[in-house]
């Protein structure tokens, strides 16, 4: 009785470590991409947050600080509740 209770115990935590990487690895790239995108903004709080918002949803960051839209469609085209650009 006690080796199945083992064995699903080591493999919950098992997974539970591995996906823990793999969240934490992407947020640190939409972090880095953002934080260069986001170098210059006047309120780099709110640049950060919308433009991990649209990383993470879009697996890109236009390159530069300002621009540079059409390198990521579908970064360019989310738009938020008013109909503008919800990405920085």
């Amino acid at each position: 009785m006690k080796f199945p209770v083992v064995q699903i115990c080591i493999i919950s935590l098992l997974l539970t470590s591995s996906l823990f990487m793999l969240s934490t690895a992407d947020t640190s790239t939409c972090g880095g991409r953002c934080n260069v995108r986001c170098s210059k903004a006047g309120r780099q709080d709110r640049c950060l947050k919308y433009c991990n918002i649209c990383c993470q949803k879009c697996d890109c960051v236009p390159s530069g600080t300002y621009g540079n839209k059409n390198e990521c469609p579908c970064y360019r085209d989310m738009k938020n509740s008013k109909g503008t650009s919800k990405c920085p």
